[in-house]
C-alpha cells in the first residue's frame, strides 16, 4: 500500500508521461503536492523506485518509467494515517493469555519500512502474542515490516518487529524514527553533529541524513518474530 502523498505523485507522473511524453520536473512535482522543498520529493522518488512503482531510466536527466500503478487504493487524509502520538505515548498493554504465563499481548499497530519512510498505520485493536523472554524494560509494541533494506541484520519483509517505546537510542541501535513528524522508518542510527544518519543495512540503499531536529526517536528494536508458511 502507498501512502497518500506516493500515490498523488505517482498519477503525477503517470499523467505527465502521457500527456506530454516527458518527466515533470522536480520542482513541478513539489507544487503539484503542494511541498515545501524538493526534497520531500526526492524521498517520495525513492520509496516510489524501491517498491518497483517507477523506474529511473540510466543515462538520461529527468527520465522516469511508471512500471505499475496500484490496482486499487482508497485515498486516505494524510493527518489520520500518520501515528505520532502512539508511538511517543507510552503503548496500551493488554493483560496475558490466561492459559499462557510465558507471554503477553502487545499492540500491532501496523506497518513499518525498512526501506524510505512511509506512514506507519495504527491499529488500536490488533495485539499479537510475544514471549516475556522477547520485552524490553518498558512499554512496548509490534510493527509489521515491510521492505527489504534491512535484510543484512537478518530483519525481512513480512517479519513482525517488537519495539520498546522510547524517545532517545544510542549510536548504533535500530530505531523506529519518524521523520518531518510525517513518515516511519526502521533503521540504525547514528549521530554526526547536528545531523542524524538513518542507516540501512542492505548496500543498495543509501544512508539517509537529516538534521536533527527533523528526526524523532520512536522506540528502539528489542525483539523479532517471523511466521513460515
Amino acid at each position: 500500500m502507498l501512502t497518500a502523498k506516493q500515490h498523488q505523485l505517482l498519477l503525477f507522473i503517470r499523467d505527465r508521461l502521457a500527456d506530454t511524453g516527458v518527466s515533470p520536473s522536480f520542482d513541478e512535482m513539489k507544487d503539484a503536492l503542494g511541498l515545501k522543498s524538493k526534497s520531500g520529493v526526492h524521498r517520495l522518488i525513492n520509496a516510489l523506485e524501491e517498491r518497483g512503482f517507477i523506474r529511473r531510466m540510466a543515462n538520461r536527466a529527468r527520465a522516469l518509467e511508471v512500471v505499475r500503478v496500484p490496482e486499487t487504493q482508497a485515498a486516505k487524509p494524510a493527518a489520520n494515517n500518520v501515528v505520532s502520538a502512539p508511538f511517543g505515548q507510552k503503548a496500551p498493554q493488554a493483560p496475558a493469555p490466561a492459559n499462557d504465563e510465558h507471554s503477553i499481548d502487545i499492540p500491532l499497530h501496523g506497518r513499518i519500512a525498512a526501506g524510505t519512510p512511509i506512514e506507519a498505520l495504527e491499529n488500536r485493536d490488533t495485539f499479537v502474542s510475544v514471549p516475556m523472554n522477547m520485552m524490553g524494560r518498558g512499554d512496548c509494541y509490534a510493527l509489521e515490516v515491510s521492505g527489504d533494506s534491512m535484510v543484512e541484520l537478518g530483519i525481512l519483509d513480512g517479519d513482525t518487529v517488537i519495539i520498546e517505546s522510547c524517545n532517545t537510542a544510542r549510536d548504533g541501535e535500530v530505531v523506529v524514527a519518524l521523520v518531518d513528524r510525517e513518515e516511519a522508518t526502521l533503521k540504525t542510527l547514528r549521530r554526526n553533529g547536528q545531523h542524524i544518519a538513518l542507516i540501512p543495512a542492505n548496500r543498495d540503499y543509501e544512508t539517509q541524513i537529516y538534521e536533527s531536529a527533523r528526526v524523532q526517536v520512536q522506540g528502539r528494536l528489542v525483539g523479532l518474530m517471523r511466521t513460515y508458511h
